[in-house]
């Protein structure tokens, strides 16, 4: 009678609660952050658009200038011919790192703001699982999906340069000579994860002011800063705080990376020297402490 009963019940499509697959909070919670977020994919396609459409318009006339490039000594034809690709990956990873502060900025406020925190707090995920899916946006989604349309973006341009310069009876061996895209991406795959992680704190601290700013969460954010640095300017005559905040905004460069000038193998990655820095490990300390602050905030901050 129970084996027909079985029988029954699975013919009808009502599965056994037992073989359910367990629930994954975590990354139910990392989709639906991306869901909801559109700017997250949007923004750095849009600019790849818009790089793309500016590199068009600059390779008229193109020819002409690869001849008088390729007379150059190979480190100053290799710095000239990678200039597009260069910026073009400079460009997507300064969009990445706006749409990531932006993001955390929103992040709390916004769910506070529209009073949907009551409905996500109802659901059977923690204010920790949910921090930290909000923090992978910034720290992993983000550059996982900047190096995917960076890659992109230059694959798309080198074929553009090549057949345009087929087109004028010229060779494009020297665009893929000094452009080694496998060798680029890998570089451009570790850049982006020092650049990560060197502004992990920026990322906590931005997630921080969402979860207890009632209003402009963006002037929270910056103003404090600011007024320290002009402070201590008119002050005492020195900017050991504005030299430390460009420290963290732009310091990750020459720790993690060697340039050597007049090379043509720069830059030289130096992971040695950029994981044994302490100013990446304080400021991934920092950057949990935001987070921490932040987790209990919006266990305890009700909607706006």
């Amino acid at each position: 009678m129970n084996a027909q009963s079985n029988i029954v019940s699975q013919s009808a499509g009502v599965s056994d609660p037992g073989n359910r697959p367990a629930p994954q909070p975590f990354y139910w919670s990392v989709r639906r952050e991306i869901w909801e977020n559109r700017s997250i994919y949007v923004a750095p396609v849009l600019v790849a658009i818009v790089v793309l459409f500016g590199f068009l318009v600059s390779t008229i006339g193109l020819p002409e200038r690869r001849r008088e490039v390729l007379l150059l000594d190979p480190a100053k034809a290799r710095a000239a011919i990678e200039m597009p690709y260069n910026m073009a990956a400079i460009m997507l990873i300064l969009t990445a790192f706006i749409v990531g502060v932006f993001y955390c900025l929103d992040a709390l406020y916004g769910e506070r703001r529209d009073r949907s925190v009551l409905f996500w707090k109802s659901l059977p995920v923690s204010d920790r699982t949910t921090l930290f899916s909000k923090a992978t946006i910034p720290l992993v989604v983000l550059p996982l999906l900047t190096f995917a349309v960076v890659l992109a973006t230059q694959v798309l341009m080198m074929i553009w340069t090549t057949v345009l310069l087929i087109a004028h009876g010229m060779s494009p061996a020297s665009t893929w000579t000094y452009v080694p895209l496998l060798r680029n991406a890998f570089i451009l795959l570790y850049g982006l994860a020092a650049i990560a992680l060197w502004h992990a704190p920026i990322y906590g601290w931005a997630l921080l002011v969402s979860g207890w700013a009632r209003r402009a969460t963006f002037l929270w954010a910056v103003l404090p800063f600011l007024a320290t640095a002009f402070f201590e300017r008119i002050t005492f005559g020195t900017s050991h705080f504005g030299s430390m905040l460009k420290d963290r905004l732009m310091g990750f460069a020459p720790k993690a990376f060697a340039f050597q000038m007049h090379s043509v193998d720069c830059p030289r990655l130096t992971p040695a020297a950029y994981l044994s820095s302490p100013g990446l490990w304080l400021g991934l300390t920092v950057a949990a402490v935001f987070i921490a602050v932040a987790i209990r905030l919006r266990r305890y901050r009700g909607p706006l």
